[in-house]
């Protein structure tokens, strides 16, 4: 099992004034194609801070846009599964540094609600050990073996995060009246099967310069990017601009 604490490093752009200052900043976004400018945008951080997009020029920027909630009461569990696997492993490599990156989760969700997410993370993971490994696997249906399978293949490593951890990661930007997760077309209420207020799961890599180099939107839960494709396609970024 893997348990860390990390430092808490929210880039130059992040200024520190009273929460209640803030709202999203943003200027009309739309769906930002490949090979293209990536608008501009400020946010909240839920550390506290804001975030402002043009302030990262000069690093690349990865934005995580995780689907948050799976039905009206429910939280996704692969969202908080890619976080601690991004998180486990900037920790172990000093992944931010060596490839001069930011990851930055946006959540279309007020502070209130994002805040909940957090609280929640430690039996999101717990859920996944649970699946993965029930108490008495002999008992099982069909149905659940066929999910004890499934869980064991799609979530292989064991992560342990309390909320603390969670918060001392990566900056979670508070995206509270969807005017960024709406303006790139990621914001719906009727995405995989359920109706809820949630994010369609989207990775956006951009480049030193500010030019969008990597855009995935999911198609279902569970074919998000895997994080040796990240690594590597920011290796290959790196490798075409040195």
């Amino acid at each position: 099992m893997r348990r860390f604490l990390l430092p808490l490093t929210l880039a130059a752009s992040l200024t520190v004034v009273p929460a209640s200052h803030f709202t999203a900043q943003v200027a009309q976004l739309r769906p930002v194609t490949v090979g293209s400018p990536m608008p501009d945008l400020t946010l909240p951080a839920h550390q506290g801070g804001q975030v402002t997009l043009a302030d990262l020029r000069g690093k690349r920027v990865m934005l995580v846009f995780p689907r948050g909630l799976s039905r009206p009461t429910s939280w996704c569990h692969v969202c908080p599964y890619q976080f601690a696997e991004l998180a486990d492993y900037d920790a172990r490599t000093n992944f931010r540094d060596r490839a001069n990156l930011e990851i930055l989760f946006v959540l279309p969700y007020d502070r209130e609600k994002v805040g909940e997410w957090i609280e929640v993370f430690p039996q999101l993971l717990q859920d996944i050990e649970d699946w993965k490994n029930p108490s008495d696997p002999a008992v099982l249906d069909d149905a659940g073996r066929a999910r004890m399978q499934r869980s064991r293949q799609a979530f292989p490593e064991t992560f342990r995060m309390e909320p603390e951890d969670v918060a001392q990661s990566f900056p979670i930007l508070v995206d509270a009246d969807h005017a960024v997760s709406g303006g790139l077309g990621l914001f719906t209420t009727d995405w995989g099967g359920s109706d809820a207020e949630q994010n369609i799961p989207t990775i956006l890599i951009i480049d030193e310069n500010g030019i969008l180099q990597f855009k995935y939107m999911s198609q279902n839960t569970l074919d998000r990017p895997s994080l040796e494709y990240l690594v590597w396609f920011l290796d290959v970024l790196s490798d075409r601009t040195h």
